[in-house]
Parts: C-alpha cells; sequence; structure tokens
C-alpha cells in the first residue's frame, strides 16, 4: 500500500498521514500573546538589548583584533565567544521582534527546525567554548612557563574548530529526532522561540526514549564541559592559595572572575530549563529563563569582561581617544 498525505484546508494547518499521526504544517509561537497591550513596550526593550548585545560583542570583537596588547589565547577566545554571542542571539531576537510588532507568532515547521538546530549548536558551542576559555586559565595559572607552548596558536584555533564539530554533530542529531515526533496535541507552543521544551510538551505518544536521548545530550553539552570547568577551577584555585603575596593572589583572582560569573549565568539558567522535569505548571518560569541566557546573558557578557578587566579597558580608553582625536582632526 503506498502511503499518500492529504493537506487538510488552510485552517486547519496540519497534515494527516494514513496511520492516524499528524504533522503540523506550522506552529504558532504565544511568545508574549497573553500580554497585548505591552506588545509595543516589549518591542522597545527588546530593540535597545539587541542593539546593545551587537554594538558590546562588536567593539569586543574590534578591541581583541586590532590592539596589540591584547593579542593572546585567552582574548583570541574571547573575540570568538563574542561573535557567537552575536550569532546566538540574532537565532532568537529578530524572529521575537517581528512577532511583536506583527502580534502572529506563526512560523513553518522547517523554519522551526531550523531555528531550534542554529539555537543548539551555537548554544553548545559556547559550553565548550566556556570549558576551553577554563582550560585556558589553568594553563595560565598552574603552568606559566610553558603557556605560550601549549596554548599555540594552532592549539587555540582546533579547540574553537573542535568546539564546533563536536555541536554541529550532536545537535543535528538533537533537531532530527525532535522534529521526527508527531506532533498531535496542538500546533501552539508557549514561548517566544522553538526550543526543546516547548516541542516536547506538544508531542504526542510516548515520548519517554526522546526525553531520555535529551537528557543524555545534555549532559554531554552541559554536564561534562561544566565538569571540565570545574576541575580546572579546583586546580586554580590550589595553585592561587598557595602564592606567597596577597597581590599575586588578588591579580590572579582578578583574571578568573570574570569568566566564573559568565559561566555561572549562563551554565546556571540552562541547566534549570533543560534537566528538570517536563511541567506544565512553570511554562512562564520557562520562558524568563530562557530570556535569561538567551538575551540577558549576552547583554551582560561585554559589560562584565570590560569592567572587570584592566587590559580591556585600557584597550577601549586608548581605542575610543584615537577615534575622537581622528574626529577632532
Amino acid at each position: 500500500m503506498q502511503s499518500r498525505n492529504v493537506t487538510l484546508p488552510k485552517e486547519n494547518k496540519w497534515k494527516i498521514t494514513e496511520i492516524n499521526l499528524t504533522v503540523p504544517v506550522e506552529f504558532v509561537l504565544l511568545g508574549f500573546s497573553d500580554v497585548p497591550k505591552l506588545h509595543w513596550f516589549l518591542f522597545g526593550i527588546f530593540l535597545f538589548i539587541y542593539v546593545i548585545i551587537l554594538l558590546g560583542n562588536g567593539i569586543i570583537i574590534l578591541i581583541t583584533r586590532i590592539e596589540p596588547t591584547l593579542q593572546t589565547p585567552i582574548y583570541f577566545f574571547i573575540r570568538n565567544f563574542s561573535f557567537l554571542e552575536i550569532c546566538y542571539v540574532s537565532v532568537t531576537l529578530p524572529r521575537m521582534l517581528m512577532d511583536l510588532c506583527t502580534l502572529k507568532g506563526n512560523i513553518s515547521f522547517y523554519s522551526c527546525a531550523t531555528q531550534m538546530c542554529f539555537f543548539l549548536i551555537l548554544g553548545t558551542t559556547e559550553c565548550y567554548l566556556l570549558a576551553v576559555m577554563a582550560y585556558d586559565r589553568y594553563v595560565a595559572i598552574c603552568n606559566p612557563l610553558h603557556y605560550s607552548l601549549v596554548m599555540s596558536h594552532k592549539v587555540c584555533n582546533q579547540l574553537v574548530v573542535g568546539s564546533w564539530v563536536i555541536a554541529i554533530l550532536i545537535q543535528l542529531g538533537q533537531t532530527y529526532q525532535i522534529m521526527s515526533l508527531p506532533f498531535c496535541k496542538s500546533n501552539e507552543l508557549n514561548h517566544f522561540f522553538c526550543d526543546i521544551p516547548p516541542l516536547l510538551k506538544v508531542a504526542c505518544g510516548d515520548i519517554f526514549v526522546n526525553e531520555m536521548v535529551v537528557y543524555i545530550s545534555t549532559v554531554f553539552v552541559v554536564t561534562m564541559p561544566f565538569m571540565l570547568i570545574l576541575v580546572s577551577y579546583s586546580r586554580i584555585i590550589t595553585t592561587i592559595l598557595k602564592l606567597p603575596s596577597n597581590k599575586g593572589r588578588s591579580k590572579a583572582f582578578s583574571t578568573c572572575s570574570s569568566h566564573i560569573i559568565v559561566v555561572v549565568l549562563f551554565y546556571g539558567s540552562a541547566s534549570i530549563t533543560y534537566l528538570k522535569p517536563k511541567s506544565n505548571e512553570y511554562e512562564e518560569t520557562d520562558k524568563l529563563l530562557s530570556l535569561f541566557y538567551t538575551i540577558l546573558t549576552p547583554m551582560f557578557n561585554p559589560l562584565i569582561y570590560s569592567l572587570r578587566n584592566k587590559d580591556v579597558t585600557g584597550a577601549l580608553r586608548k581605542f575610543f581617544s584615537r577615534l575622537f582625536a581622528l574626529r577632532d582632526n
């Protein structure tokens, strides 16, 4: 018997196959539809945040590229991390701004799959890159005499490329297994972008295996890099405490504090979202947490790396003084 698809009228937005499994032609992102009177206010706030993210991370990329004093491995990783942040937030925020502007959340099945795939790949790359940055700090503080040899330009490039390759391999498979599920409960996603938790909530049938795959993937994506960061910083703290002078200890701690803050912000909110049990009771909390690690963390990162880093603040002062001098001339 040949299988055939029958497309229902447009208003139904579903395809039904002969085995009675339904596949949505499109999803509806509910986003902030529960507060329609605030949509222009939210549009203004999120547009402002998006511009700040682009400018802040763009400036970090620029000064770590052109400033001679910042041509070290850690700033190479920070530059790559800032580029990732721009891509990461651009996967979700422009779409959310459009939905707030039009008051429509319709997104096609394949656009939803594409958005989720890029979001997961970029988020996973960030997780591994944060682990790489912790390893860089470990080598710099615990093995400073061999730092330039261990963290050579070739090794730094390999670590960044490796982070991307691991993320792509994991999340292409993850996206396929999620989007292959039958979605027969509803085509409405109580979220502002396509993500795994809201999609699992509208999937039907026995999805226990799929949920287990998500948890296992999360272990590789979140838990393993986080454990590597913990091991690196436990060795770093042990080494710092052995330093003879208070000045040396404070300087060593200051080089790591920015990275620790970013790790706590990003991993904390992302871990709660993906590792907690699925429940309809805390959907609004899930959306708030998602806002935190998809929008607020990328906005804070340039501030964290610049305000808490004397090398970056010094480079910024030089950059802007040169800029103003050129303008005056």
